[in-house]
């Protein structure tokens, strides 16, 4: 599947935007090897908005105030649920409401060393409205191309992160394969090992 540079960078913040709600935090492991489960929000204050815009490079954020980041946190609950619909009519009714209410203005631009790409977002849209315009179209061309159910979420049972499957045959199952992958893989190994050796 070949997906514009802009389209990629645009999945993958809405993806880490979608997994600072406290449902998705990951678990934080202990020295045992057992898990705890966290819950921290990733948005809590207008310090980790600011951060979270820093990270991922979003222009013209300007002052942050709480209502800003009140927005935020409402345009990350609509995007939850696009990865939660069960089909692509479901997805596509939630993104166009989320790029309708953004007031989208699609605008060619090669800022920053990149080359020509669209930005969505009209030129003094609030941060909120930037991520549902760029973001909201950046799912849009996923449930155009007819694969929707490459928005996923991790299938660790103590996970439950949102990711976007792009694997050639949609295969992946986990978050990480470093992290929740690997860590099913050696509790799979070591509850083999336990039944072999009891």
């Amino acid at each position: 599947m070949l997906i514009p540079h802009d389209t990629r960078i645009a999945l993958d913040t809405v993806v880490d935007l979608v997994n600072t709600a406290p449902e998705n935090e990951p678990p934080r492991g202990d020295p045992g090897g057992g898990l705890a489960g966290g819950s921290e929000d990733g948005l809590a204050d207008i310090a980790a908005l600011y951060a979270f815009a820093e990270r991922h490079l979003i222009s013209g954020v300007g002052t942050l105030g709480e209502k800003d980041l009140a927005t935020v946190r409402d345009v990350r609950a609509r995007f939850a649920e696009v990865f939660a619909a069960p089909d692509p009519r479901a997805a596509a009714d939630l993104v166009n409401r989320l790029v309708a209410a953004a007031g989208t203005t699609p605008q060619l631009t090669d800022h920053d060393g990149y080359d020509w790409h669209v930005h969505y977002f009209a030129p003094d849209a609030s941060i909120a409205d930037h991520l549902a315009a760029d973001c909201g179209m950046a799912l849009a061309f996923i449930i155009v191309a007819g694969e929707q159910e490459r928005l996923r979420r991790c299938e660790a049972p103590d996970c439950g992160h949102a990711f976007v499957d792009l694997s050639r045959n949609r295969s992946r199952r986990y978050c990480s394969s470093r992290t929740c992958g690997n860590r099913l893989h050696v509790a799979a190994y070591r509850a083999r090992r336990k039944e072999a050796a009891g």
